[in-house]
């Protein structure tokens, strides 16, 4: 099973929105979200809300990809997240995620015995390649037990 298979499966907001993974690895994760007159805001894009979870399920997807060998004995979880928007969002829109972090340097915290934390960077793209919108997530391996 895929991560994007495994989020929409167990993350009921994803199928809400019909979250479409486009590519999880450990270097990129890239969601689109579809354009649904359902999520339209007053201008006729998407709306914050939908653009929000956009990106946090972007940035999730390349946390699981990054950390998923990691899952027996923490779970990541986001701390806090910023997001801007810079341009109106029409039609469909792209989020690619990307860490901030190298997972080597992340991993040898969680080893030392702290909770490190790391952030993930998300881009948000119309069609025509124009950024819309950018947020950070800071997530954390919060060790088990």
């Amino acid at each position: 099973m895929s991560i994007g298979e495994l989020l929409a499966a167990t993350v009921p907001m994803v199928r809400t929105l019909n979250l479409e993974y486009r590519e999880t690895s450990p270097e990129k994760a890239v969601l689109v979200l579809p354009d649904q007159s359902e999520y339209r805001n007053h201008v006729g894009g998407p709306h914050a809300g939908a653009m929000f979870t956009l990106g946090e399920s972007a940035s999730g997807a390349i946390v699981l990809a990054a950390f998923g060998d990691q899952l027996s004995r923490a779970v990541p979880l986001p701390v806090t997240a910023e997001i801007a928007f810079k341009k109106i969002a029409l039609g469909p829109v792209t989020a690619t995620a990307t860490l901030g972090r190298p997972i080597a340097e992340v991993v040898a915290e969680l080893d030392s015995g702290r909770r490190p934390e790391f952030p993930v960077a998300v881009a948000i793209q119309r069609e025509d390649g124009a950024v819309t919108t950018e947020m950070t997530v800071v997530w954390t391996l919060r060790p088990n037990g």
